[in-house]
Order: structure tokens, then sequence, then C-alpha cells
């Protein structure tokens, strides 16, 4: 059996956007329900480019639709938490960019929860593959950490 890495830690992330837990998102078994956390990656994902580019992403010719997510877990949170979301790029493509996030714990050092979460940039309209929009790209450029 192979030992499970170790949770990332806060310097592996560029960016951090605060998201508070709801009551709805505790499961029976007293903690974040494991899909709840991909409303958290894409709640921060979203806002941070948002906030970044000054720019409503829903009004833009070109939007980023996930197309693969994944999460690995470390330890169990629950509300009422306040959380921090850590937010870095390992990848920028011609069309994708993919990022990895940290869930942490307010003061917490490691993350509770590591997850990846990648876009790819299509034509609002028709659906079709295009190049990453300038200003997301220069948004994204500023989260890349490679490990």
């Amino acid at each position: 059996m192979s030992k499970k890495a170790p949770s990332p830690g806060r310097e592996q992330f560029k960016a951090f956007r605060p998201v508070s837990t709801r009551w709805r998102d505790n499961d029976v078994y007293g903690h974040v329900n494991n899909v709840v956390y991909y409303e958290y990656f894409d709640t921060a994902v979203n806002g941070y480019l948002i906030d970044t580019t000054g720019i409503d992403i829903r009004e833009m010719s070109a939007i980023g639709v996930v197309v693969e997510t994944g999460c690995q877990f470390f330890e169990s949170v629950s509300f009422p938490e306040t959380l921090e979301i850590g937010l870095a790029v390992t990848h920028i493509g011609q069309s994708s960019i993919q990022y990895r996030l940290g869930v942490f714990r307010r003061d917490a050092q490691q993350a509770a929860a590591e997850g990846r979460f990648v876009h790819v940039y299509v034509d609002a309209k028709t659906r079709t593959k295009v190049a990453i929009p300038a200003q997301i790209a220069e948004a994204a450029a500023k989260l890349v950490f490679l490990v």
C-alpha cells in the first residue's frame, strides 16, 4: 500500500479567496459533502477572474467550460467555518487553463483538500473551442506556480 502524499502548504498558492461554509454544505456525517468542494472551486476561480480582469466573464464572447475536476481530501471541514481557497495555475495552453486549488481553514498552513480544475475556452454561442481571451490569460499568468 502506498503512502498518501502530504497536503500542500499555503506557499504553493499565489492567491486566496474566502469562502464561507453554509448550513446545507454539511451531510449526514457532519462534514462538508465532497460534491460541495467543486462549488468552492468554481466560485474561487471565477471570482478571481472577475475581480482580476474587471470584466463580467459571463458576457464575454468566449467562456471557460469545465472539462475536468478532481479532489483529494486530507481532513474534514464543516459548517460553520470560513475557508480560504488557494489558487495556482499549473498549465496554460492555447485554449485551456489547469488550476490547482487548496482548501484551507482560516489559519491553517496545510490544506484540508487539494483540487484540480480545468477550463477550456469556447465560443459563447457556437461552443467551439477558441483561444483563451487575452484578459483571462493575463489574469491566469499571475497564478502560475509549477510544482
